[in-house]
């Protein structure tokens, strides 16, 4: 699989697990006293969220993307659909 493809699945995937953990994981704890399901999640978008951005540091330094373009997928990270938005930064880089 191309890094950049990599870098794409991996930051859907950490979109996912942010909307997972905000809208499905974060009620069962506070309306449903069922508190294992934040740290099971919470746990695997942690993970997520720290290989993207170690996937984003290797792209930059490996020169396969300019650095405007690494900061808007770092920011976009922090927002709960901001991933899926930046998706589209990475579907239209051209292969280096």
């Amino acid at each position: 699989m191309p890094r950049l493809r990599f870098l794409r699945a991996v930051s859907l995937t950490e979109g996912l697990s942010f909307l997972l953990l905000l809208l499905v994981a974060m009620p069962l704890k506070y309306a449903w006293g069922y508190p294992h399901a934040v740290q099971y999640l919470g746990w695997a978008h942690g993970a997520l969220f720290l290989t993207l951005h170690g996937l984003l540091l290797q792209a930059l330094v490996g020169g396969r993307l300019p650095f405007k373009t690494v900061c808007l997928i770092a920011l976009a990270a922090w927002l709960p659909t901001g991933p899926f938005f930046a998706d589209r930064l990475l579907r239209t880089q051209p292969p280096r």
